[in-house]
């Protein structure tokens, strides 16, 4: 693996992100594949392509209002889309010329980029990071409008994988998980986002 890359489980028309919600939220997007309040329309979201990072964010499905974990299908061209607007939330000395001229994309920014250290099924930190996507409040409706496919839940799945690890099986558990390859990207967005 490089240092930073996005893995994640996609086909040719389609990536699957992820997100955890109180079940307000969970069960009526699964129902119509769509968000509707109380979800928020104002600030920013952010979407994780990775299953187990999306694991250690939300505890396996246990912290508060997070308790539904949901699987959401995206089009892969308008995933393409966000990334290629994206701005990292640090100053990468290796992309931006000036602090201030970090700064100032990134306040303008409609995507936001975080990379955070891959999890290991046991909930480890691995060297490798893995991308975070922030959707912000000027883009949240066409996120819901339009990149969706589907929204599936994914709760189930991880109770059973979650039962499976506290009972020490983890050859079992990790059998269950999603299959996470790297996902292809234009080589300029791939710079521009931290990929290397």
């Amino acid at each position: 693996m490089k240092q930073q890359e996005i893995r994640a489980d996609f086909d040719e028309y389609s990536i699957i992100v992820y997100q955890a919600y109180s079940k307000t939220i969970a069960l009526p997007a699964i129902k119509k594949n769509r968000f509707e309040k109380p979800f928020s329309f104002n600030r920013m979201t952010w979407i994780k392509p990775s299953f187990l990072w999306m694991m250690e964010r939300s505890n396996w499905g246990t912290k508060s209002n997070q308790e539904y974990v949901l699987g959401i299908r995206l089009k892969r061209a308008d995933w393409n889309h966000a990334l290629s607007q994206g701005v990292l939330t640090h100053p990468d000395e290796n992309i931006y010329s000036s602090g201030i001229e970090w700064e100032e994309k990134f306040e303008n920014a409609q995507v936001h980029i975080q990379w955070d250290p891959e999890r290991t099924i046991r909930g480890g930190k691995l060297q490798e990071r893995t991308i975070q996507v922030g959707i912000s409040r000027f883009l949240i409706e066409e996120y819901n409008e339009s990149w969706i496919n589907e929204i599936v839940d994914m709760t189930p799945l991880v109770r059973k994988i979650n039962r499976l690890r506290k009972l020490g099986k983890y050859k079992e558990a990790k059998r269950l998980l999603p299959v996470e390859k790297v996902y292809p990207i234009e080589e300029t967005i791939a710079f521009n986002i931290g990929i290397r």
